[in-house]
């Protein structure tokens, strides 16, 4: 079974004729060409036009109107199933809008079975719109039921919203007692404090005259101690040139004094070689008449004033140096 159309025949017809009178060939004097209906009308633009319809019923229909304009016209073309008074003046409209007519709409205005057709068509199409519209019926419904669901939620917000507005005002209330309760405290803080400020500025004038008071007694002191150092300084300065003074003329004799305790050691150094040399001399004189005694022990008694003669001389050498040591120390101190 084929689709039913979704518009009649009359409809597509009186469509048809619109367009091509908005076109402008309805003052066309020569019948209008295939080519030139083709490009007014076509059977997107027809659906597009409509809103609706099956592409190969509009083409059908539409093949049929394009041969009725083609061969008789736009102004031969009848419409069927109207009074002549109505058609008279859908004529006079035609001719203000419509463009071609087709071969196929007067053999439906002869023919009842054509006509039956028609309404036949219709009446599928007004089936078909009534189940499209049930269908768009059913989906609004269950659209309304998601949007009943949905609005239900909203009130349950909108009340839950209302709960937290009521609190959200009560403890703006309570905010606001606690703001006026903190604006009298800080207005009493502020004055207790401005009172305190006064009262530590004047402490602080006064402070700050006494300060200014002793530290003119300070400077007065710091002035007079200063001129006492200056005095101590110049003083100590000058008590420093005379011990730097000392000090040059000390560490000059000390450097004379250095010098001859130098040579005085050099002197000791040479009296102790010079001691050291007599003693070896005294030691082999006393050792030289022994070895002679040993070996004429008759002639013992006539050695013995020789002995004594000899130790005076022996002792002498011991006893010279005695001026040169008393020399020495002489210089050394």
């Amino acid at each position: 079974m084929s689709r039913p159309a979704a518009v009649s025949a009359d409809q597509i017809r009186t469509t048809v004729l619109a367009m091509l009178a908005e076109a402008g060939m309805d003052h066309d004097h020569q019948p209008p060409s295939g080519e030139r209906f083709r490009h007014v009308v076509s059977v997107r633009k027809l659906r597009a036009r409509l809103g609706a319809g099956d592409p190969a019923t509009l083409a059908r229909i539409l093949n049929t109107i394009e041969a009725e304009v083609v061969r008789a016209g736009l102004a031969g073309v009848a419409i069927p199933g109207l009074p002549d008074t109505i058609a008279e003046m859908m004529r006079t409209l035609w001719h203000a809008a419509v463009a071609v007519q087709l071969d196929e709409v007067v053999k439906l205005k002869a023919d009842a079975t054509d006509a039956a057709e028609a309404s036949n068509a219709a009446r599928r199409d007004a089936d078909l719109r009534t189940e499209m519209l049930r269908i768009e019926l059913a989906e609004l419904r269950a659209q309304l039921s998601a949007r009943d669901a949905e609005l239900a939620n909203l009130r349950a917000d909108c009340r839950s919203l209302k709960e937290r507005a009521v609190t959200f005002q009560t403890t703006a209330v309570e905010l606001k007692a606690q703001l006026e309760t903190t604006q009298s405290t800080l207005a009493h803080a502020k004055q207790a404090h401005t009172a305190e400020f006064a009262a530590v500025h004047t402490r602080y004038e006064g402070l700050s005259r006494q300060l200014l008071q002793e530290t003119e007694h300070q400077r007065e002191a710091w002035r007079s101690e200063r001129e006492r150092l200056a005095g101590d300084i110049v003083r100590v300065q000058e008590r420093t040139a005379a011990l730097e003074g000392l000090r040059d003329r000390l560490l000059t004799d000390l450097a004379s004094e250095r010098e001859s305790g130098q040579h005085a050691a050099a002197e000791a150094a040479a009296l102790t070689t010079l001691v050291a040399e007599q003693r070896a001399l005294l030691q082999a004189i006393q050792t030289g008449p022994v070895a002679q005694a040993g070996t004429r022990r008759p002639a013992r008694s006539a050695a013995t004033p020789g002995r004594h003669r000899r130790t005076p001389a022996a002792s002498a050498p011991e006893a010279t140096p005695a001026p040169a040591s008393s020399t020495a120390r002489r210089k050394a101190r």
